[in-house]
């Protein structure tokens, strides 16, 4: 069967120009599996004493009704009912901001301890300091909070990183990952138009949505990541940052 207009190979190396490279971290920056491995257990048995001892912490409060809300709890649902729902969220990979605010928050004071470090691939750290030092603003994108993406980045394995980005967004700043309304709301913070930012992600969720609000986009499939060989659509498919070229207009 022949395949009418089937996709144009990518360019080796791709040339992207954009003023500013928006990041997604699992998958694409990261492996998923330290993050579903060593930061989730790190996480799982900190997660009660952490909600009880930050009761008066507003964002904490709220994560705790939103997941007595979401999971459909009695109103005065223990501590402990609280967490086996995170903990079956967290089996289920789900991206659940309440999840996401209370990780966080563990996660950074974990970086800030120098108990728990962060994983980059070899081919992503190199690339994102020739892009800043050459005049491509940085940003992440990430399901994870805010306060979890800045240690993140603080405690990289090549040292403190945080000076070459420019905004963090998570689902509560931005909105969700595969609804184009959140990258309108990001170009939006960053004063950016949409066709001057690019995406960097390896979820096909994410990348119709971004495609969808404007932005160009790369899809990474990474060997041994969860979308490793997906149906990328019509996004320009790479293994590597090695791969890419970002240059500012």
């Amino acid at each position: 069967m022949t395949i009418e207009n089937p996709p144009a190979p990518t360019p080796d190396p791709l040339m992207v120009t954009a003023r500013c490279l928006v990041v997604d971290l699992e998958g694409t920056t990261s492996a998923a599996g330290f993050i579903l491995g060593d930061l989730y257990d790190y996480a799982r048995p900190r997660l009660a004493a952490w909600i009880d001892e930050h009761a008066d912490d507003a964002a904490i409060a709220e994560a705790r009704e939103q997941v007595i809300r979401d999971a459909s709890l009695p109103a005065d649902a223990t501590t402990d009912a609280v967490v086996a729902v995170l903990h079956e969220w967290m089996e289920q990979d789900v991206k659940a901001t309440p999840l996401k605010t209370i990780q966080g928050q563990i996660w950074a004071e974990g970086f800030a301890r120098d108990e728990i470090s962060s994983h980059f691939f070899d081919d992503v750290i190199p690339k994102l300091r020739d892009w800043h030092e050459h005049g491509v603003a940085l940003a992440v994108f990430s399901s994870g909070s805010v306060a979890s993406q800045v240690p993140w980045f603080r405690h990289s394995p090549d040292g403190d990183l945080t000076p070459l980005i420019t905004d963090y967004f998570d689902t509560i700043k931005a909105g969700p990952k595969k609804e184009a309304a959140s990258y309108d709301a990001i170009a939006s913070a960053l004063g950016i138009p949409a066709e001057e930012l690019v995406f960097f992600t390896d979820n096909p969720g994410e990348i119709a949505a971004a495609l969808e609000a404007g932005w160009q986009v790369v899809a990474f499939s990474r060997e041994g990541e969860p979308f490793f060989e997906a149906d990328f659509g019509t996004a320009s498919v790479v293994t590597s940052f090695a791969d890419v070229e970002v240059v500012a207009p």
